[in-house]
């Protein structure tokens, strides 16, 4: 018997989420409610192309950047690589040291992998650090020290920074909307989750051509876009 789509609803999601999705249903409850349902759906699929993403992004920047410091500790543990070491910048009229994010997410990554730099297997720092982390490696203040020596090799000859920045600073917003279940369909334009995702997998065919294909043939978000009530 098919359970009527009565108060338990904003009980269940509050007021405030059940009404944007009454909203763009014209105040037609089970609607609503299977709208809130797909887009669930619609999120579980682009994480999961999300997740392949992340994973091949900092493998290819972690081999990008450690291949190009023969002899060195590893980049994510020495205080003086480019993403540990103190890096000044004019931000909003202060000068600011823009590597205090990384440290933090580094030393935060290596206490959650359960040891010190002497112990503690790079490999299990980097599965701990979070996508913002990657995606911060290609912004405009990192240019001079990480993307021109180090990053750019992740990519092909002649990929442009601005390129990579962009297209990775909107797969990690709508990552992150989808992750705590908010509306994705509805973002408009580039923002969208098609021209989103279409982002995702061009950027992943760049870094690796066989897992783009792979991404594009077994994924399920334009399936499941194409199911909205």
């Amino acid at each position: 018997m098919a359970v009527s789509t009565g108060a338990w609803v904003e009980q269940w999601l509050s007021q405030p989420r059940f009404d944007r999705y009454l909203q763009e249903c014209s105040g037609d409850r089970d609607r609503a409610l299977a709208t809130y349902e797909w887009n669930v759906q619609l999120a579980h699929a682009f994480l999961r192309d999300a997740g392949h993403f992340e994973v091949a992004l900092r493998n290819a920047y972690d081999q990008a950047i450690q291949s190009r410091r023969p002899g060195k500790a590893h980049w994510l543990l020495d205080p003086t690589s480019p993403v540990q070491r103190p890096l000044w910048r004019v931000v909003r009229g202060k000068r600011l040291d823009v590597n205090i994010p990384n440290r933090a997410a580094i030393s935060s990554a290596l206490r959650k992998a359960g040891g010190s730099t002497a112990t503690t297997a790079p490999g299990a720092v980097i599965d701990e650090l979070t996508f913002g982390f990657w995606e911060h490696l290609a912004d405009a203040a990192h240019e001079q020290t990480l993307w021109i020596p180090y990053v750019y090799y992740a990519w092909p000859q002649g990929t442009a920074r601005r390129q990579v920045d962009a297209g990775t600073r909107a797969i990690g917003g709508l990552r992150n909307r989808a992750a705590h279940n908010e509306p994705i369909f509805s973002a408009p334009g580039s923002h969208s989750v098609a021209a989103v995702h279409a982002t995702l997998v061009g950027l992943l065919s760049m870094l690796n051509p066989d897992l783009g294909t792979y991404v594009r043939q077994t994924s399920t978000v334009s399936p499941v876009m194409a199911r909205r009530p």
